[in-house]
């Protein structure tokens, strides 16, 4: 099983009423919840381990995960409210204001954690989650306990507009980086964890020194590639799609690499330190075929698998 663990929340999205005017819609959302609804929307066996709200919303996103063959034994519950995204989109590139102070999702602690099942053979962790609050340590100090027995993937999916102590949020990622087998990053993700370093592959190499086996990088419209620490590459172009919007496509990407990895019987310590050049470039093109599908409809609306075989 692969555990997500992190936020789940509402995207409120603006989209054109009856009048001509624009209103704002829920929809179920978050960059870790959306991971875990790609991933069992594509067959691979999943759960969201997350803090959710016992109010309309969070039974909403309760239902998501119901919907999409993803395990909610693991989810804790809250009388706090759920956390909102206001989402605005120009250019088919979304951009968010967060509210989320006193929120279920931070409401959750290590100690409302029962102890995971052996079944759990990976954690994906990331989002806004690790940024700060109550619940970024709670995931941290998960991830750090759990790293010695199971398979750590993380996607920062850093915000910098949301940072409120840079160098607190830089040592938690460092702490984290050195136990992630593996890490998605963005171009700008990149550029902000390795701020001094010059040109893509001294960035690259400077976060692989900081302990990962894998670097998956997406480049948007530009393809994505993957860096190995034993040395093996591979690079994959976007495949051609109109898109509408972007929201999501980051975190189906991630679902896409964790679904092939578990597909393959490689998502373990030995099978992913294992993985060569041709594995990689195979691992790039399914996730990119993934993400492809979410970014040409309207919201963070992963695939079927059925439906990347129509």
């Amino acid at each position: 099983m692969i555990l997500c663990a992190g936020e789940a929340l509402i995207d409120m999205i603006p989209e054109p009423t009856i009048g001509g005017a624009s209103g704002y819609v829920p929809h179920a959302g978050g960059a870790v919840y959306n991971t875990a609804i790609g991933l069992g929307r594509l067959g691979a066996d999943t759960a969201l381990l997350s803090g959710i709200s016992r109010d309309v919303f969070g039974d909403l996103l309760l239902q998501g995960l119901a919907d999409s063959n993803v395990s909610t034994g693991h989810v804790c519950r809250y009388d706090e409210l759920t956390t909102l995204a206001m989402v605005q989109l120009r250019d088919g590139q979304a951009t968010y204001r967060f509210y989320d102070e006193n929120s279920a999702g931070q409401a959750v602690r290590l100690e409302h954690i029962a102890p995971l099942p052996d079944a759990v053979k990976a954690l994906f962790i990331g989002g806004i989650s690790l940024i700060d609050g109550p619940a970024a340590a709670t995931y941290t100090d998960l991830a750090l306990r759990e790293a010695p027995q199971r398979v750590i993937m993380m996607d920062p999916n850093i915000r910098p507009t949301l940072i409120q102590e840079p160098e607190v949020y830089r040592n938690r990622l460092a702490a984290l980086l050195a136990v992630a087998d593996i890490v998605k990053l963005s171009d700008e993700d990149l550029g902000w964890l390795a701020p001094d370093a010059k040109g893509l592959e001294n960035q690259i190499s400077a976060v692989l020194a900081q302990g990962p086996q894998l670097i998956l990088l997406t480049l948007g419209s530009d393809g994505a590639r993957a860096y190995h620490q034993n040395g093996a590459q591979a690079e994959t172009s976007a495949p051609s799609v109109t898109v509408v919007d972007t929201v999501g496509a980051g975190d189906t990407f991630n679902a896409g690499a964790l679904a092939h990895l578990q597909k393959q019987g490689a998502l373990t310590r030995q099978g992913i330190a294992d993985l060569t050049a041709t594995d990689l470039h195979a691992l790039l093109s399914y996730a990119s075929r993934v993400a492809a599908v979410t970014v040409t409809r309207q919201g963070a609306n992963p695939p079927w698998a059925h439906e990347l075989t129509s």
